[in-house]
């Protein structure tokens, strides 16, 4: 099928207005995720009973509807976009109080819900529905002097944080804060109160190592790497070690056999183990890639709901991807958080999805009068 540029169907306009570039970005992201995927989840699989391509399938379960999602989103207006945001954040909200009502806890914490069979988390959804929530109200709040846009958005996250606290999930509530931090900073907070911000920041990273046994635990076995509790942050480092810069060839790594969780926040150890530093560096630069090429291209938009959402969203898909390879590396402390479009996860990856459809489509090109128009 051919799509020429005076071609007017929905599909011939999304064809030529959308990022190309970041879309085949995101499918390489999505084409290692398989690959790596499929080298490191076997051996868990084995490990605790299961059939060995136990994760593999339940991951392929969740691939093709995620891209599905992404596709379609992409194809929406900003308005769209902000309508699907709203009702995800308000969806999120009730999930997460079930959440604490009806999940049962795991290793202390309680993040999962089980519905119709299928296990979520719904700290995922919240990261970029909130986004998109906070950002409108911070546009209307900037549009209209007498709406009190930002005190709503900080009524949002507020919201959001302490419900997450409450199951407690530190590091899914960082990543919120950090999407309001950047969006009420380009929404003109003053500088006062950037200052206050970040002493509040640090005040609260001190609390949460006092308040929070997890969080303590993480901290002082990245102070102290030769304790006990350092095993899968050293096995991993080895790994890398041992692949070096070309790797040792594909499924001839070991880290897999060892590390329980070499499918999910330490994937890196295993892409570096068996295909070395060149694919990991690959990997970095495509993260890169997508952060970038999407600022890049919110400098040309007048929109200021467009602008807040998509840097909201960007700073979430940024962050999450530096979190979970800097704990890999043992540059911060170890936090369960996927590697975007790379771990094993349902929930991550439908959400990602989601979020990035929401950056396609926020970043296409529009003429005229089309930035709002359903």
């Amino acid at each position: 099928m051919s799509l020429g540029r005076t071609d007017t169907s929905t599909i011939g306009r999304w064809w030529w207005t959308v990022d190309r570039w970041t879309i085949a970005a995101t499918l390489a992201l999505v084409a290692i995720g398989v690959l790596l995927t499929m080298a490191a989840s076997p051996a868990v699989a084995d490990r605790i009973g299961a059939d060995s391509f136990h994760f593999i399938r339940r991951q392929f379960i969740f691939l093709v509807p995620a891209v599905l999602v992404m596709m379609a989103v992409s194809l929406l207006s900003p308005k769209q976009v902000r309508r699907v945001g709203v009702l995800g954040y308000c969806a999120a909200i009730i999930l997460l109080i079930a959440v604490l009502l009806f999940a049962p806890e795991i290793k202390g914490s309680t993040r999962w819900l089980t519905i119709a069979g299928i296990t979520v988390q719904p700290s995922e959804l919240a990261k970029p529905c909130f986004a998109i929530a906070a950002a409108w109200m911070f546009a209307e709040g900037r549009l209209n002097p007498s709406f009190p846009g930002q005190w709503i958005a900080c009524f949002l996250y507020l919201l959001v944080a302490g419900l997450l606290l409450k199951q407690p999930d530190v590091g899914q509530t960082l990543v919120i804060s950090a999407i309001f931090g950047a969006q009420f900073f380009l929404a003109g907070l003053p500088m006062i109160f950037v200052v206050a911000g970040g002493g509040a920041a640090v005040l609260a990273g001190i609390g949460a190592y006092f308040f929070f046994g997890h969080v303590q635990s993480r901290v002082d076995r990245f102070l102290d790497p030769s304790g006990d509790g350092a095993y899968q942050v050293t096995t991993a480092l080895n790994a890398f070690k041992s692949g070096g810069l070309f790797g040792r060839g594909p499924g001839e790594g070991r880290v897999k056999l060892v590390l329980p969780d070499a499918h999910t926040d330490f994937i890196m150890a295993v892409a570096g183990e068996e295909y070395g530093v060149i694919l990991c560096l690959f990997v970095l630069a495509l993260f890169a890639f997508i952060v970038l090429r999407g600022f890049s291209r919110l400098m040309k938009d007048d929109n200021l709901f467009v602008v807040l959402a998509c840097s909201g969203l960007l700073v979430q898909f940024g962050l999450q991807a530096i979190i979970n390879m800097a704990s890999t590396l043992r540059l911060m402390p170890t936090k369960g958080m996927t590697l975007p479009f790379i771990s094993y996860g349902g929930s991550s990856m439908l959400a990602l999805a989601l979020s990035m459809g929401m950056v396609l489509a926020l970043t296409r090109k529009r003429y005229g009068h089309e930035e709002l128009d359903p």
